[in-house]
């Protein structure tokens, strides 16, 4: 169950498929009896073209997309004609004939929409200049309900009534489904925004101030060094808290991550000691952005900040055939494997910053199978793993404009630091106890 649309997307889906498999049965019912080759050709025709009529009604109801609906429609029901309203009856598009009736439909149409429920207007009621000829007999009028709101209606003219109502509520349903599931990919990405803005604030404020502590401190001792830390600090935000994007490719997170690194280890005064193996072949890996930098927060904050004598922060990115395998490991104070699930369900910045949130964010646009997976024991570090598929449709980079960047000259073309590119790691010692997946 989606958490903000409601809808059950396991459910819509095959519904969806379900309803139009349902329209090409009514469609060849509605025609007169064909051979067996003609009738399988005339169900996958039908169902090609609900295929492509689905991409324009998920996109938005407007009139050029209506233009294409009930060409598409007509074509497949071959039926008279088929227009498409908005929510207050206006009329978006009119495909076929008979279009000079639909001043006699707009009571019709009203009443459907007012009363959420199917209107069916006979010819013979409404004045005709074309009595013998009009090819209309019957005129469908469906409300398309979504969330018990409509959003538009229906209207489906034919020369016989019969399973013309039945085609009509079947095509309906159709729409709807769509709709939905143009409303369920709204507020999908409302909610990846949300946690975006979740993880932004939860960017720990105890951190910008002890890098404006340090860089203060720097000022009188190293000023040049200072001035190359506010460079980065400044850097850092303006990635972190950049407007645009939901995704942005693996060299970018990692950049950012290289600058949080920087100023983390210039405050520990050498007691951060970082390793990192990243494997060119997965720098354009897409991810979801800022996915990784809170796992390196929690490494360094949670990990090693109680031990007094500091420790070690390995990120690695390997390549693994279909995928990427990134981990973020630490040698530090680890934790009870069976204070995971408290963990996963903890979004505040009280707990490790964002692991629930980040096990979500991964789920919910790669799939359920790519939880995050942790490893601990006490006294023993973590390790945070996560699969991320090398190629995923609709996933694309925002990538942020550096060209003004003071120190672009010194970043590689692949927008990683030259120290990281390509760095080996050694692997941290540690046996692991627990190693539960965040799902």
């Amino acid at each position: 169950m989606d958490a903000v649309s409601g809808f059950p997307l396991a459910q819509i889906v095959p519904w969806g498929l379900a309803v139009l498999l349902g329209i090409a049965v009514i469609v060849l019912l509605f025609k007169q009896r064909k051979p067996a080759s003609v009738v399988e050709d005339a169900m996958l025709q039908a169902v090609h073209r609900m295929s492509k009529a689905a991409p324009n009604l998920r996109s938005g109801l407007d009139e050029d997309a209506a233009d294409k609906i009930t060409t598409q429609l007509l074509q497949m029901l071959d039926c008279v004609a088929v227009g498409i309203t908005d929510s207050e009856g206006t009329l978006l598009s009119w495909d076929g004939e008979a279009n000079e009736h639909y001043v006699d439909l707009v009571d019709a149409i009203s009443a459907a929409i007012r009363k959420h429920r199917r209107e069916v207007v006979a010819h013979d009621r409404m004045p005709c200049n074309h009595r013998g000829t009009c090819r209309m007999k019957t005129a469908v009028i469906v409300p398309l309900l979504v969330e018990g709101e409509t959003e538009a209606a229906l209207i489906v003219v034919g020369r016989t009534r019969g399973r013309l109502v039945q085609m009509a509520d079947a095509v309906a349903q159709f729409v709807c489904t769509q709709f939905e599931l143009s409303r369920l990919d709204e507020s999908k990405q409302q909610l990846q925004q949300a946690e975006i803005k979740a993880l932004r604030a939860q960017i720990s404020p105890h951190f910008v101030y002890n890098a404006l502590n340090t860089i203060s401190a720097l000022i009188r001792t190293d000023p040049e060094e200072a001035r190359e830390l506010l460079q980065d600090f400044a850097d850092f935000t303006r990635y972190s808290f950049r407007s645009s994007g939901m995704f942005t490719s693996l060299a970018e997170e990692l950049r950012n991550i290289d600058r949080y690194l920087t100023i983390e280890n210039a405050r520990f005064g050498g007691r951060l000691e970082v390793r990192m193996k990243i494997a060119p072949e997965v720098l354009s890996v897409v991810v979801p952005f800022l996915i990784i930098q809170p796992l390196v927060e929690n490494a360094v904050k949670h990990g090693l900040a109680s031990k007094p004598s500091g420790g070690c922060v390995t990120v690695i990115a390997q390549d693994y055939g279909t995928e990427a395998l990134i981990s973020v490991e630490d040698d530090g104070i680890g934790m009870d494997p069976r204070r995971l699930k408290d963990v996963k369900n903890a979004h505040s910045a009280g707990a490790h910053v964002g692991l629930g949130n980040i096990s979500q964010r991964m789920q919910q646009v790669f799939g359920s199978d790519y939880a995050v997976m942790v490893e601990t024991a006490p006294g023993a570090g973590m390790k945070v793993t996560l699969r991320v598929p090398k190629f995923v449709p609709g996933v694309r980079p925002n990538m942020p404009d550096y060209s003004s960047d003071n120190d672009s000259a010194d970043v590689p073309s692949q927008g990683v630091p030259a120290q990281l590119n390509g760095a080996e790691a050694n692997g941290v010692n540690g046996t692991r106890s627990g190693i539960l997946p965040m799902g």
